[in-house]
């Protein structure tokens, strides 16, 4: 048996507002944060869980410390026991009769248990010495079902429902491993198209990126309509007719708002508008997705919990589920986002514009294509160049693609030396 013996978790910010990296019309100034947490075994191996709540600066120190309110129900307790039985893990976790009150199931204390509940994925990846995205695709039906917990989302699918939408794709399964091992998977990039950034920083990154093979492009908007015009003009004449060009409005349109700036942008051809209002109005995004036709509507990146999701789907209020990775309960109910999006036919497309979601996100996509859609048609994983040089194994990128990482766990431990250059002092900011 393995037994978790201690934790830490730590408060790390880096200076991405110095240059604008991560700006739009809602962050202005974003510094990429992560409430990091390490999980220490007495594994021989010297096994660590390791995983992060995503923030971009000023409270990233409460994330920290609602981490630390969920640490007595995993220190001293053995790994197998959990990942025996991961559906009942994730509720024991999310159970948590006076911390649900915070919620519940969603905002910090939601991301925190799905800190707790990622770090035991990392780990139960590492025992079986596999990639996070290989151990869920070695799962029979039966098996990744079981991970999932379907209080809530019973009337739009059932246990059952999902397991018969699993068995339709066992028979390809590793004919879609194969080919994702040559060709990788779809991604696009929003590095070139940060609010803050200049033209000419634009049209230098543009160019870069579609040297190295990139086709996919994602810009922000929503600030001065004269700016978002002229902007989406410049990167519209560089990638051409066949370039993707995607928009991200961060949640700052109201409905109507949205509807009319959208009819101006139509001649520049988006595949998307993302995040046009807030992310909880789903009537309001309704009434966005029939209007902007065939202009897409995607959301995700803040949705909180799969409940809100279900309801996108069933009000059939987005195209695009941008699910991520961080913001709700780890991984099982991730799991749940991507049945619920198959059996509405929903295009995933997980978000990854932050520290270390590239390396979590790929994981996501590529169980999506293998064991649940089995399709990357309209399916693309974010891609952001910033940080992956502080991470033990970075993703790797080939043309535009995400290759399948092969390093075990869910590749999202930092180095050693980031963490200590990067730990926030208080008294120093």
């Amino acid at each position: 048996m393995t037994k978790i013996l201690s934790a830490q978790v730590l408060d790390v910010r880096f200076p991405t507002s110095h240059h604008l990296d991560g700006s739009d019309a809602m962050y202005l100034d974003p510094d990429y944060s992560a409430a990091y947490l390490i999980l220490q075994t007495d594994h021989p191996d010297g096994l660590e869980g390791h995983s992060l709540v995503f923030t971009i600066g000023r409270g990233n120190d409460i994330c920290v410390h609602a981490i630390k309110s969920y640490l007595s129900y995993v220190i001293g307790k053995d790994l197998e026991a959990f990942i025996d039985d991961m559906a009942n893990f994730w509720r024991l976790i999310c159970g948590d009769s006076q911390l649900r009150w915070l919620g519940p199931e969603k905002g910090i204390i939601y991301m925190a248990a799905g800190a707790i509940i990622n770090a035991v994925w990392d780990l139960y990846a590492k025992l079986e010495k596999k990639p996070l995205w290989k151990l869920l695709a070695d799962m029979t039906p039966q098996q990744l079902v079981a991970c999932v917990d379907f209080t809530y989302i019973e009337d739009a699918l059932k246990p059952e429902e999902a397991i018969e939408l699993l068995q339709e794709k066992q028979a390809s399964k590793n004919d879609r491993i194969s080919l994702l091992e040559q060709q990788g998977y779809p991604a696009y990039t929003t590095s070139i198209g940060w609010m803050g950034y200049s033209d000419e920083k634009i049209i230098r990154l543009c160019r870069e990126s579609m040297a190295n093979g990139w086709n996919a492009f994602k810009m922000k908007v929503g600030t001065d309509e004269t700016d978002d015009m002229r902007r989406a003009g410049l990167l519209r004449e560089m990638i051409g007719e066949s370039g993707l060009l995607m928009m991200d409005a961060n949640q700052v349109w109201g409905v109507e708002e949205t509807i009319e700036r959208m009819e101006k942008f139509k001649k520049f051809q988006p595949f998307w508008i993302e995040e046009p209002t807030s992310p909880d109005d789903i009537l309001g995004h309704a009434a966005i997705k029939k209007h902007v036709n065939p202009i897409k509507v995607a959301t995700g990146e803040v949705c909180a919990n799969r409940v809100i999701f279900k309801q996108f789907f069933q009000a059939k209020a987005i195209d695009i589920c941008q699910v991520d990775t961080v913001r709700m309960a780890g991984v099982n109910e991730v799991l749940a986002v991507l049945l619920l999006a198959h059996k509405f036919e929903v295009p995933v497309c997980p978000h990854a514009g932050g520290v270390g979601l590239c390396e979590l996100a790929q994981h996501i996509g590529m169980i999506d294509y293998i064991s649940i859609s089995g399709t990357m048609e309209n399916r693309m994983i974010e891609y952001v160049d910033h940080l992956h040089e502080h991470f033990i194994h970075p993703v790797k990128i080939v043309n535009g693609r995400y290759m399948p990482p092969t390093a075990a766990g869910y590749n999202i431990e930092l180095k050693k030396s980031s963490l200590s250059n990067y730990l926030f002092n208080s008294e120093n900011s």
